[in-house]
């Protein structure tokens, strides 16, 4: 089974960008080639801005490439609990809002003739007897005159209820993201890949980028980078990191289902899809999510996912396995905009499981701001408001659980084993000295070595047995073997430690 996203099998390897060697000046300066990136390079080098997107690995192979795929005007928490927290105004406006940037996605796709499967197809929600979900799901569809229809008795999934929404979508999200960034490559848009950012520095008149090998000089910079770098204290509080799994695999019937599936059972959401390409089919699911460096092992949550689809499908074999990260906002809306007022800083973060379709939006809004336009949308997602009474809840319980994960660090004694008993392939966190050691022992039995204490803000690190990856619990930084971030509010890689293990 092929450890990484199946997109990442269908990508197009021919499109490569060059990596920044020297200082440049822009207008705008996008930090993240994902979906949130490139489109909004694409809407403000229409408008004429001369922008630098600068990405850390490779376009679109991070957060966009680890999705579904799969596009809807809902969201992946349900209207229910948006009607719970705001009027039905407001739920209209994140489903108009939502449906502008579904039909831009549609409109790239046929613009640029960008060959990423994308083809509109229903959202089916549904559940067993013991979720309690579709009852109030309906009735809010209802109050706001949301078009649904229920299911038919033929409906080939296991439930006690349900409803399916038309006219939503699919496509391959890496195929996308790199068919929109080949095409907007060009005069007024340069991309940069293997370009990592290690600073922003705001100064009255202009932002200055830091990477390893040059600066960027712009008018604004926009963290596209799921969660915005740094100390953004504001929303790291007000956002619960949580990581999620996805597998592919392979039937012995040729019989797929068609259509975008949420199943609710026990509570637990399983989403469900099919995908084709080159003669060849999968069905993918993606669920069993947990907090963020918080899984006991991470091994467990895959598992779980392919029980499920075990008891429902004749498996031929497993294909891909894959983790995904998001972010979710205390009010249940992502925040986009100027991270704070008169700030030359954008923000664009909090997209839940529904960054696709957020990301697109994002580059409407922004770029909207940029230019001084009135954007529709741009108060509802305003990155700088605070919503107490909306949020009180979820703000509580995500800092009461971040500040346990800090208790238990401070407490934290290590493991007694010794650096030889860690098996091959494997890690463990160590204290040696009074000095906690996030420790990998490599195939050829020689270790990696590195403080086990997050750069973002000293958290300690947990290992992830399933992505080979050291997860912080506390505001969801990731990083590699060798200390590189992967994804995350952290900037600087993990200290190597020099040890004598002899």
């Amino acid at each position: 089974m092929i450890e990484g996203s199946l997109w990442n099998s269908y990508s197009d390897e021919t499109i490569t960008y060059p990596k920044l060697k020297g200082d440049i000046a822009v207008d705008v300066a996008i930090v993240g080639g994902g979906i949130t990136g490139i489109s909004t390079a694409q809407a403000l080098a229409e408008r004429g801005y001369k922008v630098a997107v600068l990405e850390a690995k490779s376009v679109g192979k991070g957060t966009t490439s680890h999705s579904t795929g799969n596009l809807y005007v809902i969201i992946d928490q349900l209207l229910s609990s948006l009607k719970s927290k705001y009027d039905k105004e407001v739920v209209k406006k994140v489903i108009l809002s939502r449906w502008d940037a579904l039909k831009k996605i549609e409109q790239n796709v046929e613009a640029f003739q960008i060959d990423c499967d994308f083809k509109k197809q229903p959202l089916f929600l549904f559940e067993d007897a013991n979720s309690m979900k579709m009852l109030e799901e309906k009735k809010v569809a209802k109050e706001i005159e949301f078009e649904f229809f229920e299911l038919t008795k033929t409906f080939p999934l296991d439930h006690d209820d349900g409803m399916r929404i038309e006219d939503q979508a699919q496509f391959n999200p890496l195929l996308y993201i790199q068919g929109l960034a080949s095409a907007i490559e060009g005069e007024n848009c340069k991309i940069y890949e293997q370009t990592i950012v290690r600073a922003i520095e705001e100064e009255e008149d202009r932002v200055l980028v830091h990477t390893p090998g040059a600066i960027v000089s712009a008018q604004y910079a926009i963290h596209a980078t799921h969660t915005p770098k740094g100390m953004e204290m504001q929303y790291h509080t007000a956002l619960g990191p949580y990581r999620e799994y996805g597998i592919a695999a392979k039937l012995h019937s040729p019989d797929y289902p068609e259509g975008i599936f949420w199943g609710y059972y026990h509570d637990k959401k399983y989403s469900l899809r099919s995908y084709s390409r080159k003669g060849e089919q999968y069905l993918i699911a993606v669920g069993s999510p947990h907090k963020m460096g918080q899984a006991k092992d991470n091994k467990e949550h895959v598992e779980d996912l392919k029980n499920f689809i075990q008891k429902r499908f004749d498996i031929s074999e497993f294909t891909h396995v894959w983790g995904g990260q998001n972010y979710k906002p205390a009010d249940l809306l992502p925040y986009i905009g100027r991270k704070k007022t008169n700030s030359r800083e954008f923000v664009a973060t909090g997209f839940s499981t529904d960054g696709l379709v957020y990301g697109t939006l994002s580059a409407l809004i922004l770029a909207d701001q940029i230019e001084g336009k009135f954007n529709p949308y741009e108060e509802l997602y305003r990155a700088a408001r605070h919503n107490p009474a909306k949020s009180a809840g979820k703000f509580i319980k995500e800092n009461v659980n971040v500040a346990g994960e800090f208790i238990k660090d401070l407490v934290f004694k290590g493991d007694d084993e010794d650096l030889v008993g860690i098996p091959p392939g494997e890690a463990a966190v160590l204290t040696r000295n009074g000095e906690k050691l996030a420790v990998y022992k490599k195939e050829d039995g020689s270790l990696s070595i590195l403080s086990a204490l997050c750069t973002h803000m000293a958290c300690r690190v947990h290992w992830n047995n399933v992505e080979k990856s050291w997860d912080c619990p506390c505001h969801g930084s990731r990083f590699n073997t060798t200390g590189e971030v992967i994804e995350g509010p952290a900037y600087i890689p993990l200290n190597k430690i020099e040890i004598d293990n002899k």
